[in-house]
């Protein structure tokens, strides 16, 4: 016996004096209806309702049981409302992973916009280029650059960037320019770590891919801090353009090996499959998949 769905018919019965219009009230059949009410009074063991073949009344006890149902399912409704009001502002803690140059240059305004239109929710953001399995539960959310997303993960394109290769002006005038990908044997690299690639440098020719791994001399996990490396001239770097775009609009450091590029890399943020999403994490995907549109779209502009 569903005891609520009992309790409720029965109230229906109680306050329209009819199984009929309860039943078409609460979209049942009549019989339903007489059966739950039955089986309401079953279970008490008591006479909730006088019925006639003109009217269905309650009785005492049914009067005073009606009252607390009443009551009972009116505060569940208010609860159940509660609920819902609670989880439909974003509240509680958001657990960000996201690669270092992406999160330098990106997560300090994003998070502090989305703090200020969500203010109930408490944002941890750790900046590291790892794989981070989201399986380990350690963040609700991973932001990823790369073109194979996790196949038990929800993965929501946010932005797109290019894999290109870049050097200074000054380093391509002492020692040349590669022009096929074989050259950069000869060229001194400059290794981008702890990325999904981990050594390798991948570029894309006549619609398949190419990866080699480059000696490098000169190697850290900071795309700036290579970016900054490649500007005085101590080699040549592969790196996504969001991170190299400053240095390409001051004119430090110039595309190299560009006709072989992986062209729309995709920024991923991704996030474990459930049921029921907390609000706080679909909402800051929203917002930050509006944030970078927006910044997009103004840089477009400018």
């Amino acid at each position: 016996m569903d005891k609520l769905k009992c309790m409720t018919a029965f109230c229906q019965v109680a306050e329209l004096s009819s199984f009929t219009e309860a039943a078409d009230k609460l979209d049942l059949s009549g019989p339903m209806v007489s059966k739950q009410v039955a089986q309401l009074e079953q279970h008490l063991g008591l006479c909730l309702l006088n019925r006639t073949t003109r009217k269905v009344s309650l009785t005492e006890t049914g009067r005073q049981y009606y009252a607390r149902c009443k009551q009972l399912i009116s505060d569940l409704t208010e609860t159940e409302n509660l609920a819902r009001a609670i989880e439909h502002q974003p509240r509680g803690l958001l657990k960000i992973n996201a690669p270092i140059d992406f999160g330098m240059m990106h997560m300090t305004a994003v998070v502090g916009a989305y703090k200020t239109a969500f203010p109930e929710v408490n944002v941890q953001l750790i900046l590291d280029n790892k794989y981070v399995d989201l399986n380990d539960g350690l963040f609700d959310i991973v932001i990823r650059i790369t073109d194979q997303p996790d196949n038990d993960a929800v993965g929501k394109v946010i932005q797109t960037t290019e894999l290109c290769c870049y050097a200074s002006p000054d380093y391509l005038e002492k020692h040349g320019e590669p022009r096929a990908i074989k050259d950069l044997q000869n060229h001194r690299c400059l290794q981008f770590l702890g990325t999904p690639q981990e050594d390798d440098w991948i570029f894309r020719t006549e619609n398949r891919i190419q990866i080699i791994q480059p000696r490098w001399h000169f190697a850290s996990n900071n795309g700036n801090i290579l970016c900054q490396a490649a500007e005085r001239g101590m080699g040549v770097i592969q790196i996504p353009d969001i991170t190299a775009s400053p240095y390409l609009s001051s004119g430090s450091l110039k595309p190299v090996l560009a006709p072989y590029r992986v062209r729309s890399l995709p920024i991923y943020a991704m996030y474990l499959s459930r049921r029921f999403q907390p609000t706080r994490i679909k909402s800051f995907i929203h917002f930050l998949a509006s944030n970078l549109a927006q910044t997009n779209n103004s840089s477009g502009q400018s």
